[in-house]
């Protein structure tokens, strides 16, 4: 909503299925410091890509199976629709659009600060259409972080 209030949208329509990806126990923890602490335990669970679950929390997996209802609606009404959403999501919007499992890097870096497009098919499955298209600097400069 922040983010939102930031693009000067007024005439928004929150959906929890666009809320970020949810961390279980590792809420409000960096990665950096997860790696540290949990070494070995933490190399494995990334090593599962999609099926990656934080304690308590959801896989990129989960995720998009929660965000791919509302794609498929969008699909069905056949409007365009700006979301707005965190990384999490995005992530995993994106993985299943590249078909990248999630494992090793990504195949192309996200510019948090910029709009990604994806076009959709019927079914509401993702394709990517445009990556980090740059936001004005004064939006840009605005976006909470």
């Amino acid at each position: 909503m922040e983010t939102a209030a930031a693009l000067g949208l007024t005439n928004v329509a929150p959906d929890a299925r666009l809320a970020e990806m949810a961390w279980g126990e590792w809420e409000g923890s960096r990665l950096a410091d997860l790696r540290l602490s949990d070494g070995e335990a933490m190399r494995a669970n990334e090593a599962l890509g999609l099926d990656f679950t934080p304690p308590g929390g959801e896989s990129p997996r989960q995720v998009y199976q929660r965000v791919r209802g509302l794609l498929a609606e969008v699909a069905i009404d056949g409007r365009p629709v700006l979301a707005i959403s965190h990384r999490g999501v995005i992530r995993a919007i994106f993985a299943h659009a590249t078909g990248w499992d999630m494992r090793g890097k990504s195949p192309f870096k996200l510019d948090w600060t910029a709009l990604h497009v994806f076009e959709l098919d019927s079914d509401g499955s993702p394709h990517v259409h445009l990556l980090n298209s740059e936001l004005p600097p004064r939006i840009a400069g605005e976006l909470p972080a």
